[in-house]
């Protein structure tokens, strides 16, 4: 089911992204040839819309647009093209093409998370909206910590904690400990401690003993925690406060990709971290579990991290397309295409090795 799943989620994502470039190239009068759901082979034309075919194709993974001009051809130039291809119109409008992928899925992303503060999102009590059923919650776990071995995972409510079946904490509606009350008793000893921990409808223990090394001189388990609530929000709040978490979580995410990259360049990179599909999957049935309001939050993040992904200035990618149109636009000359089409085949090699890589590393990591 969780690939299911992943297929479902990854395909509408990559289709939101797709028909973000196919309104604004017909907007601007730009012939597109074809609107692929999943991949070739095809199967079958769908229908015709706007004059382009829509097309069944057999791989069910996401889909593609096939623009007229947009990779030209031998001595193609913007003074020679067909009026309707790509390569004749100007340097902004191929810019707005090109970037409207990523425009497609941040408004996505919105989309699901207002939605989610329509019907119910969890949301941490910082956030200063009206939560209902507040309670502790763990928000990351440390990979290769105590409580990762123990099978603690992100998004797990605390019910109870307990050290000895004598000291023993309840944490919901009855109690107001705070976060660093929590802390403190975790930290107290080395002794195992029994946390009862609710997982969607699913209420279960986990024994965690407690190492030194994570935090200095103290016992610690590999978690942090927020006092986490479901906000249901009115349609004009969840609106607005859907664009504020999503544009925040846009500026974490990218931050984060880009400290990678700082690294990556500095040889200090740390590739244990990235994720590719096969992890992907058994988080999506991580956070299966946790509910569809988690699910909703989850494929906004991807839909997120697609869109700064496909921003980057690398060859094959919608950035790299940017930095070609930039670097023309500065130049005021054409990029000979065979040195146009060389660049993107090497880049979309490079990222196929990529993709290989970080699979092998998430099989690896589930052996």
């Amino acid at each position: 089911m969780s690939v299911i799943i992943f297929i479902i989620i990854l395909s509408a994502l990559i289709i939101v992204h797709e028909m973000g470039h196919f309104l604004v190239a017909k907007k601007f009068g730009i012939r597109v040839d074809e609107f692929g759901l999943g991949f070739p082979p095809k199967a079958r034309t769908l229908f015709m819309w706007k004059n382009t075919p829509f097309t069944l194709n057999w791989l069910p993974f996401g889909g593609f647009v096939k623009i007229f001009g947009e990779n030209p051809l031998e001595g193609e130039t913007k003074e020679n093209a067909d009026t309707e291809s790509f390569v004749s119109k100007n340097r902004g409008v191929q810019a707005s093409v090109l970037a409207a992928g990523v425009f497609g899925n941040f408004l996505f992303a919105w989309a699901l998370i207002s939605l989610g503060f329509l019907s119910g999102l969890p949301a941490p009590v910082s956030m200063s909206l009206p939560l209902d059923n507040a309670r502790t919650v763990i928000t990351t776990v440390l990979p290769g910590s105590p409580a990762a071995d123990a099978g603690l995972k992100s998004g797990d409510a605390i019910v109870s904690v307990s050290r000895d079946g004598n000291d023993f904490i309840l944490i919901d509606k009855s109690t107001k400990l705070s976060l660093e009350e929590v802390s403190n008793f975790i930290s107290q000893s080395f002794k195992p401690i029994t946390f009862t921990i609710e997982r969607g409808k699913n209420i279960s223990e986990k024994i965690v003993a407690p190492e030194e090394g994570i935090i200095a001189n103290k016992p610690a388990v590999g978690i942090s925690m927020d006092i986490v609530g479901t906000a249901k929000l009115a349609p004009h709040k969840a609106i607005w406060y859907g664009f504020t978490t999503t544009s925040e979580l846009t500026w974490l995410t990218g931050k984060a990709i880009g400290t990678f990259i700082l690294q990556a360049l500095g040889g200090r990179a740390d590739l244990s971290g990235v994720t590719g599909p096969v992890g992907i999957v058994g988080m999506v049935g991580d956070v299966r579990e946790l509910g569809f309001s988690h699910l909703l939050t989850f494929t906004a993040l991807i839909s997120i991290n697609l869109a700064i992904i496909n921003l980057l200035p690398f060859p094959a990618l919608d950035g790299g397309r940017l930095l070609f149109v930039g670097i023309e636009a500065i130049t005021r000359r054409s990029i000979p295409s065979l040195i146009f089409n060389t660049v993107n085949t090497i880049g979309f090699a490079l990222l196929i090795l990529l993709m290989i890589l970080i699979t092998i590393q998430d099989v690896r990591n589930i052996l």
